[in-house]
């Protein structure tokens, strides 16, 4: 016995130039027959939230499936999967495709060689396939669109969910975000996590898809911006704030990364706020009291 509710959708060739579109959408539960051997032309994430069975791919070995799991489904690739037939599973799906998922793919939250993925729970991926599925009601002149967005929430809560990392992420990035601002260079950052260099650039990479040095940059001139925006500290010293003792080196780098110069970056912004600067992130509906 098994219940299952599943939509199909067919976006036109303008949505597909958002970059990320979504196919289908379902929501099954029980002793549910099983999929192929078949192959598909777009991606299929099938999020396993209690149960148990087994995935067959292109190999022909059989992979056994605890929830709560993952299953990456990937264009081109033979794959079988099912419940086991006494205890059935509870299974979510999302077909997508579009050239986003190139870039996915890169940044590591899609991953072909990986065909099933323990994760620590399927809260937030729920609530993402939940989010399509209302979205999926007849006549919705928003559907696409909003089937798309939920597609991208998806893959951050199924990368966020991943088995093997820490509630905030990470433990490596979580570390580098940390020293980000120390004038250190790469292999310095990987003496003091206990890494060479080749296993920190292995650990970034898997985890932000990107080498530590453009990780470390990213939240180096994210912060220089915050402090261009909203103070009124001197190019020189917002440098050495963020890890950088060469002002000229820093305006250099910040030019050629940004697209403008520091300063006309602080002119375009024109919000300098002495003393109002807040390092605490407000609750967007319920913003804190100003007073005067």
């Amino acid at each position: 016995m098994y219940h299952t509710w599943m939509r199909y959708f067919t976006p036109s060739p303008t949505h597909h130039k958002l970059g990320l579109v979504c196919l289908g959408v379902g929501l099954q539960h029980g002793a549910l027959p099983t999929v192929g051997p078949r192959t598909l032309d777009h991606h299929v994430a099938v999020v396993i939230s209690s149960g148990s069975g087994w995935y067959r791919g292109a190999d022909g070995r059989r992979t056994t499936v605890t929830a709560p799991a993952l299953l990456w489904v990937t264009p081109g690739v033979p794959h079988h999967y099912g419940p086991d037939p006494e205890t059935g599973w509870d299974e979510s799906f999302v077909d997508f495709t579009g050239p986003a998922t190139a870039t996915y793919t890169e940044l590591g939250y899609i991953e072909p060689e990986r065909p099933v993925v323990p994760l620590t729970d399927t809260v937030g991926a729920r609530a993402a396939v939940g989010r399509i599925a209302r979205a999926a009601r007849r006549g919705n002149p928003f559907l696409e669109v909003e089937t798309g967005a939920a597609v991208h929430e998806l893959l951050v809560a199924l990368r966020r969910a991943r088995a093997g990392l820490g509630t905030d992420g990470d433990p490596v990035l979580q570390a580098l975000a940390r020293d980000a601002f120390r004038p250190l260079s790469v292999a310095e950052h990987a003496s003091r996590h206990g890494m060479t260099p080749t296993e920190l650039r292995t650990a970034v990479r898997r985890g932000a898809g990107c080498s530590p040095k453009d990780y470390l940059l990213g939240i180096r001139l994210g912060r220089a911006k915050e402090l261009l925006a909203a103070t009124e500290l001197p190019v020189a010293a917002v440098a050495r704030r963020v890890g950088y003792d060469d002002p000229a080196y820093f305006s250099r780098l910040f030019t050629r990364r940004v697209g403008t110069a520091p300063v006309r970056f602080r002119e375009q912004q024109g919000r300098t706020v002495p003393g109002g600067w807040s390092n605490q992130i407000p609750h967007p509906e319920h913003p804190p009291t100003i007073t005067t």
